[in-house]
């Protein structure tokens, strides 16, 4: 045979234009798809050598690939193809029925490429012309080259080639010239190839010498054939675990552990699973999971594959059962990913279980850095979280760990409250809430400590799951109120007396960062004279909020406080008593003027009682509006003058100042003010 011209045997003649079109968007998947053909070709003369097939030395198999200004070679030395093999797989492109497939995967690159073995003509992506100069394994076979401009023309003849194998002269197109460059196929290469199992050389190792660096002699092999998932885990120390995280991951913290995957029924996986150390709420990045299939690249956007809260995690994950090209529509209805995610997601329960059990005391260290995982799990994943929910942990402000179920048997007891509801009480953050943490510790209660990013959402998923437990920030009521056990005591104050100094303490409370109410409590004479609670509910919505913007509303809501004045206190006994003595003689002729308008309402509402709207009669409704109005101006004379003396109360504003800053809300000018009154009051 010394030379033949044809057609590429294709039912469509549109076939290389879809090519080009509609794989465009992945092209640079060509230097993937033809390394790793080369590396196919080569297992395939190792399998024939060794079943005898094949007599020859194997000699050095390693992958070539080389460039220059117009041309990318990827060389190997593996079975080769004879005139009858390249007719048969590259001038056939074999399937029934080329222009239904067509109309029905133009939009879906991955299907084309991955159904249809077309991994050879994603060269024409980024080429005008491609050769192929093969000589294969088999004696006497005689060295042929192909060769193509991306139409369905084709030449084939007969060439020289001293070696067995296959070189892929890929002539690139003046649009992806961006191709011809050292450190652009040294990325793609470390991509896609980084962990082939045959040596893929690009180009030689460099030294320094005489001021530059200069190439050796030695191949620059850019892969690793044997990675640490394709070993044996019998075979794999602890420090071979973290020199392959550190490869994967350069510059990242050591991992907390990690696990071992080698499914070969009914289903093939391999890979290794890390937890990562997270420093921070916010170092939290997805996509850190690498796919392979057999060894090659796929993908490291693993949703559909991996339980989404498994995203957090870092490694890789092999599996042939899953396309070199995945498509999210066949992640979402393919049979055997669904079954490798249910098992990945069991598997990482069981290993936890196991560390737990086997060494509770190393798996509370490193509970604080693993509970954002199995919480998003529990959080996301229903049957993760019947697995996970026995090796959850609560930790206490003593430092203390407890599973859900010890921890349900400390505080119950103590912690029912009249309604029957467990309550737990925590805190996020334990030196600002510390009064309040101190506060619940003298009155025998235990406090969590609930200051991650989840910890809000957890805690709604546990009460859902338990409609009798309650959790409750310390901070968020006076400490009697927080578990009620029978009626509280009631202040002695009327009516009248806490609407005036409502109006005393209202007068310095801080005009911005939030809302403030004033309520009077009788907490008892050593109990704080004031203190700062804010409500459960307002505060949890707002921390949910802003992780969810589907909340938006709650979260432009301004934060809620209520100042709790504590009546009891020699301290406000002492302002209400100094209040009434200085203010008697301005408020009385006020409150009896009030008082006396009051009265003539009274009157008029007595004369129509039992009246309709309509029968009122004008005078009466206009003489009633006018007693109001009075009422009302009074009132807000009143009031005026009681937030002038409020204002003018040292000790009004040192105690709301000593709350506020109790909870970290004393800031700026008004910190300042606070300090010089106290010099001033130590005087």
């Amino acid at each position: 045979m010394s030379s033949k011209q044809g057609n590429i045997g294709v039912t469509s003649e549109n076939i290389f234009p879809i090519i080009k079109k509609f794989l465009y968007s992945d092209h640079e998947i060509f230097l993937r798809e033809l390394v790793s053909n080369a590396v196919d070709a080569t297992q395939k003369l190792k399998t024939l050598s060794s079943v005898g097939e094949f007599k020859g030395e194997l000699g050095d198999l390693t992958v070539q690939v080389k460039f220059d200004d117009k041309t990318i070679t990827i060389s190997d030395r593996g079975i080769g193809m004879t005139a009858e093999e390249i007719d048969k797989y590259i001038n056939q492109i074999a399937f029934s029925g080329a222009e239904e497939f067509v109309e029905k995967y133009k939009n879906d690159a991955a299907s084309i490429i991955g159904h249809f073995g077309l991994g050879f003509y994603s060269s024409f992506m980024v080429s005008k012309k491609v050769e192929i100069v093969t000589k294969s394994y088999k004696e006497g076979a005689v060295p042929m080259k192909w060769s193509c401009d991306g139409t369905p023309e084709y030449s084939l003849e007969e060439t020289t080639k001293e070696d067995r194998g296959t070189d892929i002269i890929l002539y690139i197109d003046d649009e992806n010239k961006d191709f011809l460059n050292k450190d652009k196929i040294n990325g793609l290469l470390t991509k896609y190839c980084r962990f082939l199992p045959v040596p893929i050389a690009f180009g030689k190792k460099q030294e320094w010498k005489d001021g530059k660096y200069v190439d050796t002699d030695e191949d620059n092999v850019i892969n690793d054939t044997k990675p640490a998932w394709v070993r044996k885990p019998a075979d794999m120390t602890d420090e071979d675990y973290k020199k392959f995280y550190r490869d994967l991951y350069p510059m990242t913290d050591e991992p907390l552990f990690w696990i071992h995957l080698n499914v070969d029924y009914p289903f093939n996986l391999t890979g290794i699973l890390y937890f990562p150390r997270i420093k921070s709420n916010i170092d939290l990045h997805r996509n850190k999971i690498q796919l392979y299939c057999n060894q090659v690249f796929v993908t490291d956007s693993v949703e559909g594959i991996v339980p989404e809260f498994l995203t957090l995690l870092h490694g890789v994950l092999d599996s042939p059962d899953i396309p070199l090209n995945v498509s999210r529509s066949y992640l979402q209805s393919d049979r055997n990913v669904k079954k490798i995610s249910n098992h990945i997601t069991k598997k990482v329960a069981d290993s936890l279980t196991d560390i737990f059990k086997n060494n509770r005391e190393e798996y509370e260290k490193k509970w604080d850095d693993l509970k954002v995982f199995i919480q998003y799990g529990m959080l996301t994943d229903e049957k993760f979280a019947e697995r996970a929910n026995p090796i959850v942990l609560l930790k206490d402000t003593d430092g203390k760990y407890f599973t859900l179920e010890e921890y349900e048997n400390l505080v119950k007891v103590n912690q029912t409250d009249k309604d029957n509801h467990i309550v737990y009480l925590y805190a996020t953050d334990v030196q600002e809430q510390y009064t309040y943490i101190q506060a619940a510790k003298d009155k025998g209660y235990d406090v969590l400590v609930m200051d991650g990013q989840l910890d809000t959402h957890f805690i709604n998923h546990i009460e859902q799951k338990n409609a009798d437990h309650k959790f409750l920030r310390v901070d968020s009521d006076v400490i009697d109120k927080l578990i009620p056990k029978n009626e509280t005591k009631e202040t002695d104050w009327s009516e009248a007396e806490q609407e005036e100094m409502k109006d005393v303490f209202n007068a310095q409370l801080p005009k911005e960062g939030g809302m403030y109410v004033v309520n009077f409590e009788a907490l008892g004479e050593t109990a704080d004279p004031v203190l700062i609670t804010r409500s459960e509910f307002m505060r949890r919505m707002k921390e949910m909020a802003a992780m969810n913007p589907g909340m938006g509303f709650y979260g432009a809501m301004d934060d809620q406080f209520t100042l709790v004045v504590n009546t009891d206190h020699k301290l406000v006994k002492n302002i209400l008593a100094d209040e009434q003595k200085e203010m008697a003689a301005k408020l009385e002729p006020i409150d009896f003027e009030i008082k006396e308008n009051e009265g003539k309402k009274t009157e008029i509402d007595e004369l129509n009682k039992g009246k309709k709207e309509d029968e009122i009669p004008q005078v009466d409704k206009d003489r009633k509006k006018e007693y109001d109005d009075k009422i009302n101006g009074l009132r807000k004379q009143k009031q005026e003058l009681l937030q002038e003396y409020g204002k003018g109360n040292q000790v009004v504003g040192q105690l709301i100042d000593l709350a506020l800053l109790a909870n970290g809300l004393l800031k700026g000018e008004a910190l300042n003010k606070f300090v010089k009154r106290s010099v001033e009051l130590i005087k």
